[in-house]
């Protein structure tokens, strides 16, 4: 069989092992994600995952951004994003305050033979079958990062030829806007 090498193994975290999860209201132009990206750049910063998409008023947009880094330049990050013209607001968001999911898409190579047992899995974590050829199948699973992390490792058991990750998406709990 041929080997697929991919790039979409964990990272390690830097120093404290920490992720932070922050929502950033902006407005629709071009330009802001590369003036954002650089502030974290600048502080030492890592984006871990990304998610921007049009808000319901399409003036602006939503950021939802995953970073792992020194706590401690956390609130000076925050600050500094918040002062950018086109950012509306910055904040981050703890697991107490918010619901956060994120989505996969697996592609695995799976015989007639095996096909059951991969659907057994895929009904397990509450997946779908997107797409089923006689030698393949894709498979969308949603949740938290935990529970994609846990579907990624039971699909090892068959060759993975591809993995698309969503990245985190956020939303306040309540009637607090996010």
């Amino acid at each position: 069989m041929k080997t697929i090498t991919t790039t979409d193994t964990p990272v390690a975290t830097t120093s404290s092992g920490s992720g932070h999860t922050l929502s950033i209201l902006v407005n629709n132009q071009p330009g802001v994600l590369m003036r954002i990206c650089q502030v974290f750049s600048r502080r030492g910063f890592n984006i871990d995952s990304l998610v921007v998409s049009q808000g319901r008023n399409p003036t602006f947009s939503r950021m939802t951004i995953g970073i792992s880094g020194d706590p401690s330049g956390l609130d000076q990050i925050i600050k500094q994003v918040n002062k950018l013209i086109d950012v509306i607001h910055c904040f981050e968001h703890t697991s107490m305050d918010s619901v956060t999911k994120e989505m996969i898409l697996i592609k695995i190579l799976c015989s007639s033979a095996e096909r059951s047992a991969a659907l057994q899995i895929t009904k397990h974590f509450g997946g779908k079958t997107i797409d089923l050829t006689p030698t393949s199948m894709v498979v969308m699973i949603a949740g938290d990062s935990p529970k994609v992390d846990a579907a990624i490792a039971m699909f090892s058991q068959y060759e993975i030829i591809e993995t698309v990750r969503t990245g985190k998406v956020v939303m306040a709990r309540g009637e607090q806007p996010t």
